[in-house]
């Protein structure tokens, strides 16, 4: 059973910074489109920002590029979000996801795309 383990988050002054990682383990499948949406209160989840395991350039929603930046650790089937220059409206829980084979071109992945999803974790920025 594959499971997404985040780590990460916490709360923040705008203009700071967060780290938020997720770990897949538990299958053998070798490359899948990860990363995170976001869901802030009263809000739809969003795609926030993608990557493939397999290669290639990651996708990033307007609101975040230049800000954050999404990397992978194949050797350890992770991911991770480093998030600069964070603003209040950022404030959101986070969640991995995990959908099998590539990344969808010039947009975000759908959450009807998505085969896993982890736990989520709170990202709290403050002014």
């Amino acid at each position: 059973q594959v499971q997404l383990v985040e780590s990460g988050g916490g709360s923040v002054q705008a203009g700071g910074s967060l780290r938020l990682s997720c770990a897949r383990s538990g299958d053998t499948y070798r490359n899948y489109c990860m990363g995170w949406f976001r869901q802030a209160p009263g809000k739809e989840r969003e795609g926030v920002a993608f990557i493939y395991t397999g290669g290639g350039a990651p996708y990033y929603a307007d609101s975040v590029k230049g800000r954050f930046t999404i990397s992978q650790d194949n050797a350890k089937n992770t991911v991770s979000l480093q998030m600069n220059s964070l603003k209040p409206e950022y404030t959101a829980m986070y969640y991995c996801a995990a959908a099998r084979g590539p990344c969808p071109r010039w947009r975000s992945l759908r959450q009807s795309e998505v085969n896993y999803w982890g736990q989520g974790t709170q990202v709290t920025v403050s002014s």
